[in-house]
């Protein structure tokens, strides 16, 4: 008798059938913000503008990543979850169908974290002169 031809896995899946997909990681990462710009209204696509353009570390872009990381639940992620397997930028972008407030409220919610992250990085500041 043959042995039977090998099976063919799903690109998630390498040969020790672990899951791999590139676009997964911990926390949103700052490469799916280009992938967000079309999502949603001019409001939106200011964000994902201001996101783009400002520096890796900035308030900003910081600003940003978390209120996609409190939007998405990447808290809650792990390996083996639906989200994980189709990656962030399409967690995201179904976060941001599923989010039944306007852009505006989402322009609140960015404006939340900015100052939750200028908030942290002031006391942070502060702690390291003392």
């Amino acid at each position: 008798m043959l042995p039977a031809p090998p099976r063919q896995l799903p690109g998630w899946v390498n040969r020790n059938n672990h899951m791999y997909n590139p676009d997964t990681d911990l926390i949103f990462p700052p490469r799916a913000i280009p992938t967000l710009s079309s999502e949603r209204g001019s409001v939106w696509l200011d964000l994902v503008t201001i996101a783009q353009k400002s520096g890796p570390d900035s308030p900003e872009r910081v600003a940003f990543i978390l209120m996609m990381a409190r939007l998405n639940n990447c808290a809650t992620c792990n390996a083996d979850s639906y989200r994980a397997i189709h990656g962030c930028s399409a967690c995201a972008r179904q976060s941001l169908k599923r989010f039944h407030g306007s852009d505006e409220e989402l322009a609140g919610l960015f404006n939340t974290a900015k100052v939750e992250v200028t908030s942290f990085l002031k006391n942070k500041i502060q702690t390291n002169l003392s």
